[in-house]
């Protein structure tokens, strides 16, 4: 681990890595909630299309992915409130333009590009130190507004018809909302890809609720699965030069399935020491 820490590239991966390890939990756990759990690979989609925009004109790939991102986020909160019945056609619809214009952008750039290779599927090497100052500043903003927000995030999530009788204003904090998401993925895109920043967002939420009693139970026990996922990840990654959003992805997957074989295991001792004591105040 020491000699991890030698390196500035893999401090910087580090950092930013458990910045995204805080961050996609915090973000995925109400969206989970909200049942909106392929929003992650829509817009994510569509932040490659601003990264491959960002390499093909020269401008700053992740400034550009933001940009695209957020208005992708804006156009389909737009479309969820025109298909009110059927809200899962906003997150396709935005899901096909994003993919039919990041392909149409990558093929006019004639060559898969190394730096695209490394947005897709994440790389230790590529965290910028102008990557990490806006990774923290604009974590540091999502962290606090969620925090804030935290009440009205909670209800809207369990039940956005009664916060609107509340007096809550749904509309304004659901933009807000989208908006962060998409922020979420796109600083989350070095480290763990495009193509798996959603998962980090699902799964160690997916884990969480086998286990957790409470709502604040979950997101305390997904951000610990999370931020375990990430360093192990990023450690794995470093030590047998892997692509770290796989890795990072990967060792989620592994921690999910620890929790629901402990989780298992323990339900079969439960149901045998019910069985045992059952025949022993029979015998009695």
């Amino acid at each position: 681990m020491l000699e991890i820490l030698q390196y500035s590239f893999m401090q910087r991966a580090l950092l930013a890595g458990m910045i995204i390890g805080i961050l996609c939990p915090l973000i995925g756990i109400f969206i989970v909630l909200r049942r909106m759990s392929l929003i992650g690979d829509s817009l994510s989609h569509v932040a490659l299309a601003g990264i491959a925009a960002g390499i093909l004109t020269g401008i700053y790939p992740l400034g550009m992915a933001l940009g695209a991102s957020v208005l992708a986020a804006l156009a389909m909160e737009k479309l969820r409130k025109t298909y009110e019945q059927y809200a899962e056609l906003a997150i396709a619809i935005i899901l096909s333009a994003g993919i039919g214009i990041a392909v149409v952008l990558i093929s006019m750039a004639k060559s898969f590009n190394v730096d695209l290779f490394g947005y897709l599927f994440g790389s230790i090497t590529t965290v910028l130190p102008e990557d990490l100052k806006i990774i923290s500043a604009l974590g540091l903003f999502i962290i606090i507004s969620v925090a804030l927000l935290y009440k009205e995030l909670f209800y809207i999530a369990f039940d956005e018809e009664a916060a609107v009788l509340a007096g809550i204003p749904v509309r304004w904090i659901n933009i807000f909302f989208i908006v962060v998401i998409a922020a979420t993925i796109t600083l989350s895109m070095r480290i763990v890809g495009v193509l798996l920043v959603s998962s980090l967002m699902v799964i160690p939420v997916a884990t969480s609720l086998q286990i957790a009693r409470s709502f604040k139970q979950a997101m305390i026990f997904s951000l610990i699965f999370a931020e375990l996922a990430v360093i192990l990840g990023i450690i794995i990654s470093f030590y047998f030069e892997l692509a770290s959003g796989g890795t990072i992805v990967l060792v989620a997957i592994v921690i999910l399935l620890a929790v629901l074989l402990g989780k298992n295991l323990r339900q079969r001792i439960q149901a045998k020491k019910n069985i045992s004591d059952n025949k022993n105040a029979a015998s009695a």
